[in-house]
């Protein structure tokens, strides 16, 4: 009886084996792999930063998806963006890419503005819903001009221009400048002409950030003006160019403080004067 009942646990407890080996092989525990259940692939960037205007992306990539789907829900007001390859909000700025059969599910986001900074979550719709966070910052790049804001050289003179732009994402675009509201086009001496000179030239030069010169040889009266640096991605910023003959109006403002003493000397030499002319009549 005893025997019996040995061979009857043993029995049971095979059964249970098999239908184990049977769960997990559905499963993916065995044929060597870990699991069919869907995963994020952490090795992608989750802190991005762009500037206003340049369009962002957020990439997120979701290993063995297989009947599920994926959105991207804005957390701030948890409304939802996408959801497969739908868009799900009325702001046509947002759209998800994911080429056909890939892994990559990318929330693209148009022109963004500094509003749209904060944080998205890509989210699968497993039980219990799996979702991974990705924080956007969305920058507003500043140019500036290093001269003074009122710029007065001399006619025959070389006027240099510096903007430089030292805040936003690696990439910074480029620059054009402007007089008034016409581009300037560097100008390039003819092959032919030997006597031409490029009196307007553009240098840009990328390091930690963007430096673009404006070089006006031998400046004209005509070239005084309103200039401006407007970069691709950055606020614009500008500086007024005065073109004048004679002295630099500093120099002549410096002139002007050296009349005071000639003032003070013809006051004392009038009051002596006087002074003189009282004293022999009193007498």
């Amino acid at each position: 009886m005893e025997n019996a009942r040995e061979l009857l646990f043993l029995g049971l407890l095979f059964v249970a084996c098999v239908g184990a080996v049977e769960t997990y092989s559905n499963e993916g525990f065995l044929n060597g792999n870990v699991s069919t259940y869907p995963y994020f692939e952490f090795n992608v960037p989750r802190n991005v930063t762009t500037a206003v205007g340049q369009t962002a992306f957020l990439h997120c990539r979701v290993e063995q998806l297989g009947d599920k789907a994926v959105s991207w829900i804005r957390k701030r007001d948890l409304h939802i963006l996408t959801a497969g390859i739908l868009t799900y909000t009325s702001d046509q700025r947002f759209q998800v890419i994911r080429p056909d059969k890939s892994d990559n599910w990318t929330l693209q986001i148009k022109f963004p503005q500094l509003r749209d900074s904060g944080v998205y979550e890509c989210q699968v719709n497993t039980e219990p819903k799996m979702s991974l966070p990705f924080r956007l910052n969305v920058i507003e790049a500043k140019a500036r001009i290093l001269e003074a804001s009122d710029l007065h050289v001399k006619a025959g003179s070389l006027v240099t221009l510096t903007c430089v732009i030292n805040q936003g994402p690696h990439d910074l675009g480029t620059v054009f400048w402007y007089k008034g509201t016409e581009i300037i086009q560097p100008t390039q001496p003819h092959v032919n002409d030997a006597d031409t000179v490029s009196r307007v030239t553009v240098q840009n030069q990328w390091t930690d950030g963007l430096t673009s010169r404006l070089h006006i040889t031998s400046a004209h009266l005509s070239d005084s003006g309103n200039y401006s640096c407007v970069p691709t991605i950055a606020a614009p910023t500008s500086v007024n160019v005065h073109v004048i003959n004679g002295e630099h109006p500093a120099a002549m403002q410096h002139g002007n403080k050296n009349t005071a003493p000639l003032s003070l000397s013809l006051h004392c030499t009038l009051v002596y004067s006087i002074s003189v002319f009282i004293i022999k009549h009193i007498r």
